[in-house]
Order: C-alpha cells, then sequence, then structure tokens
C-alpha cells in the first residue's frame, strides 16, 4: 500500500529534515525554559540549522538529477523550502536574543516556544506518515491541529504584545522584545504552511 517506489529517497530525506527540525525546536523550548541563551547553546543551535540547510540542498540536488519524481517538483520544492524555513526562524529568534543583551528573561516566550514545539512535533508526525497514502485520514486530521495550534498562537501573541507596550517603560527594550515574539509567531506560522503543502499533496494523491 505504498503510495510510492521504495528506491525512491526523497521520502527519507522529507523525514530526515523533519526530524532536525523537531530537534531544534525541543532544543529552543529547553533554552526559553532554562532562559539559557548563551553563546554556546545558540552555537548548538546554528549547527543544527546547518544540518537542516544540507539536507534542504541534498534534496534539491536529488529532485534535479530525478527524471520521475514521485511527487510534483514544485511540491517537493515548496515542502523542503518551508520546513528549512521554520529552522532557519527558530535560530535567527535566539541569535537575536543573544544579540540583543535583553535585560531580563521573558517568561511570556515560554508560552510561544511551547506553542512552536507542539506545531513542529505535528509536522514531524505528518511528514512521517506522507509515504503511505493509508495514512491520509492521519495526515489531514494532523494538518488541522496544527492549524488550531497557528490560531493559538495569534492569540497568544496578540495578549503578549497588549502586555508588553503595557509594562515595558524601556523602548529599546521594547522594539527588541517585539522582535522577538514577532519572529517566533512567524515560525509558528510557517509550520501551517508546511501543513497546507502536505494537504495539497495528500489531496492530489489520495
Amino acid at each position: 500500500m505504498r503510495l510510492f517506489p521504495k528506491e525512491e529517497n526523497f521520502f527519507e530525506y522529507f523525514e530526515e529534515l523533519a526530524d532536525k527540525i523537531s530537534e531544534g525546536g525541543q532544543l529552543f523550548m529547553e533554552m526559553t525554559q532554562k532562559k539559557d541563551y548563551s553563546e554556546s547553546i545558540v552555537t548548538k543551535l546554528k549547527q543544527i540549522e546547518h544540518e537542516a540547510d544540507g539536507i534542504t540542498h541534498k534534496t534539491y540536488e536529488r529532485m534535479h538529477k530525478t527524471f520521475l519524481t514521485p511527487i510534483d517538483r514544485e511540491d517537493i520544492y515548496a515542502l523542503v523550502n518551508k520546513m528549512d524555513s521554520i529552522m532557519d526562524v527558530i535560530e535567527a529568534t535566539a541569535i537575536r536574543i543573544h544579540l540583543y543583551k535583553v535585560k531580563k528573561p521573558s517568561n511570556e516566550i515560554i508560552i510561544q516556544a511551547r506553542i512552536l514545539n507542539e506545531a513542529i512535533k505535528k509536522v514531524k508526525s505528518i511528514v512521517h506518515a506522507l509515504r503511505n497514502m493509508k495514512n491520509s485520514e492521519m495526515i489531514l486530521s494532523g494538518c488541522v491541529e496544527i492549524n488550531t495550534l497557528e490560531n493559538e498562537g495569534d492569540v497568544a501573541l496578540r495578549t503578549i504584545m497588549a502586555d508588553l507596550f503595557a509594562q515595558e517603560k524601556d523602548a529599546i527594550e521594547l522594539v527588541k522584545w517585539k522582535d522577538i515574539y514577532q519572529l517566533l509567531e512567524e515560525a509558528i506560522d510557517v509550520c501551517e504552511d508546511v501543513s497546507n503543502i502536505v494537504e495539497g499533496i495528500v489531496l492530489k494523491h489520495a
């Protein structure tokens, strides 16, 4: 009941990339919980991002060398591009926190990191299920759950931003945290972009 021939490596690449993003999401959540944005921790996150880039480019190379691809080339490109973007934004957020040297760690960022990590777990789940269309209902259900998490992220961001503008008296600190919070929301949004691409693939092939 496999959707595509076993010898195709694309789904192995998708799964490898999803695993790497999951590793990055978990590390970022631990960073926020421990309030540790030291250079050594950020360096670990940079390495994960670099490894994700490598998987992405390996997939592109495979795609261009393969005459017949198991799914549309534009879907392959869109999927790995958006998955890689999740890791890019996570890395960018951690670097911002480290470089900005914010005066005090934010507890609110833990809320966003939790939502993001849950969304990433769902992305990993639907990507791993993608190679087998027997999983189509589970995949589509996972896509709905990611959409729900994105909505939760929107609500959290509005609350966090309202509190930030009401409580933060230092204009520079306000700008720094506004940038950080919006970047995290962008990462959550990109998880929804991935789910939309996966949903489209499933609906084409189910």
